[in-house]
């Protein structure tokens, strides 16, 4: 199976001090209040350092996000190597929605929203956004769908998860607590039974 369409990879220097900032956030984003001196100064290093890596305090963000997101997915493709399509898609919603995880996923769609105005600013981070995508798709391939159906699929899985995500940041509390057996029975393309009243019999 696919793990990433793409590798965060870069200069040992720059891998070196990304590897610190995560350390120094424990797998977490800084809070949108720290500036890009307060991060640096929190993982003991140069605030022109910072900037000669990653450009500014939004690159620095995406960075740290895409290196989590990768990390992420080498955890997740463990859970995925025996189970089936169903079976990851519920591990990535445990995975985004644990109570810990909401500053990252803030975080994600902070970027996201930099990325939509400057993707040229944001190639690493907007070339690992379909990694999910990717995996799922051989999943769904390995079960029996051709691979542009399998592509589709993971296409609209994820997006789902990801509106149901930024639903979740906005108003609190409002996701449907039955959320992944939405997105599956979507998946299986099982129709709503109230847009196909039965007919009366003759």
């Amino acid at each position: 199976m696919i793990l990433s369409t793409s590798d965060p990879k870069g200069s040992a220097p720059r891998e070196r001090l990304l590897a610190r900032l995560l350390d120094a956030f424990s797998g977490t984003l800084p809070p949108p209040e720290m500036s890009l001196r307060g991060i640096a100064a929190r993982a003991e290093t140069s605030h022109a350092l910072l900037r000669y890596h990653f450009g500014s305090l939004s690159g620095t963000l995406a960075a740290m996000l895409t290196a989590q997101r990768f990390r992420d997915n080498e955890t997740l493709l463990q859970a995925a190597q025996q189970g089936t399509f169903d079976d990851f898609v519920a591990a990535i919603w445990r995975t985004y929605t644990r109570p810990e995880e909401l500053s990252r996923v803030r975080g994600f769609f902070h970027v996201v929203g930099l990325a939509a105005y400057e993707p040229e600013k944001f190639r690493e981070f907007v070339e690992s956004i379909g990694d999910l995508t990717v995996m799922l798709s051989s999943l769904a391939e390995r079960e029996g769908l051709d691979t542009k159906e399998a592509r589709n699929v993971a296409t609209v899985t994820v997006a789902a998860m990801r509106g149901l995500l930024l639903q979740e940041v906005l108003t609190p509390g409002t996701r449907p607590e039955d959320a992944v057996t939405l997105i599956l029975r979507m998946k299986r393309g099982r129709p709503d039974p109230r847009s196909h009243p039965e007919r009366p019999e003759r």
